[in-house]
């Protein structure tokens, strides 16, 4: 990632975090919106789930400067997802939900550029992510 991108990652991340429990809400309720099959996961309480989310992302967008410390967090992150049952699949409307709620939080300040950088972070992020869990999957018996 360019350093514009983390700048432009940490500053809009900046104005939502003042709204972070309303971003959280907007967030699970688009991403059970487009994909409806991830609810059951979430059995526990939504406003500590949210808070959760957002903590998780404070601590990356904070780290986005320095990858090499982050990743191992994503990678960690990604094999305990496994357990509750998260597929490779789940990544797509994830990172769709996180771009909606960051257009509905930040306004006409979603620039296009900001929209990039974002997407950016995800895919790279999610790749870790996705080859770390795959790496977890317990392998089936021959």
């Amino acid at each position: 990632m360019l350093p514009s991108q983390v700048d432009l990652i940490q500053a809009s991340f900046a104005k939502v975090a003042p709204i972070s429990d309303t971003a959280a809400a907007l967030f699970y309720g688009r991403l059970f919106e487009i994909a409806p099959q991830v609810k059951p996961m979430f059995k526990g309480d939504m406003g500590e789930q949210g808070r959760k989310l957002m903590s998780t992302l404070a601590v990356v967008v904070k780290g986005l400067s320095n990858l090499d410390a982050v990743v191992p967090a994503a990678q960690a992150l990604a094999r305990r997802h496994v357990a509750y049952g998260v597929q490779e699949a789940h990544y797509a409307p994830v990172g769709a939900a996180l771009l909606w709620t960051l257009e509905q939080g930040l306004g006409p300040d979603f620039t296009p550029d900001v929209k990039a950088a974002w997407a950016e972070a995800y895919g790279l992020l999610s790749g870790v992510m996705i080859a770390a869990a795959a790496d977890a999957a317990p392998v089936a018996a021959e």
